[in-house]
């Protein structure tokens, strides 16, 4: 997993032996996404539909989609509940997927991020794509460690 980042945006870039039909349905399908992020997660994937990503009961993600291409890309705004140094829409999450050789390269890029929460980004969103792409390739990742208790 490649991983660059600057003041305020990080960029992580990961390959997945998988069609991108296959990965983007984990984005998009609340039955699929919440085996790799969160215990709870509603979704409304449509643009300006919202999203909710309840990690462990107190951490809870929320935006909304900005922009889908199916199979291609996936831009929301992130933020968290409760959060008064990243609330709800004040930063750009988006995931492009690009076919590559027997598989797919999945590119994350956050956006608009305060440069103090760029690390702790970072290492989560580490967490869950090495959690996706072992779910996206035919594992089972597992009980998410990080939903058991507050971060």
């Amino acid at each position: 997993m490649e991983t660059t980042s600057s003041s305020n945006s990080l960029k992580k870039e990961i390959f997945i032996e998988c069609r991108p039909e296959t990965l983007f349905s984990f984005f998009t399908d609340p039955d699929k996404l919440v085996r790799w992020m969160g215990r709870q997660v509603l979704l409304d994937p449509s643009i300006g539909g919202k999203f909710r990503i309840d990690v462990n009961g107190s951490d809870i993600a929320l935006g909304e989609y900005k922009e889908i291409v199916p199979n291609e890309k996936i831009v929301m705004t992130w933020g968290w509940m409760k959060s008064k140094v990243v609330p709800p829409g004040s930063s750009t999450v988006e995931f492009a997927l690009t076919p590559k050789d027997n598989g797919t390269l999945l590119v994350l890029t956050h956006y608009n991020l305060p440069a103090a929460e760029v690390a702790p980004h970072e290492q989560g969103w580490s967490h869950y794509m090495s959690r996706l792409q072992t779910l996206a390739q035919g594992g089972d990742p597992g009980t998410d460690p990080w939903s058991e208790n507050a971060m």
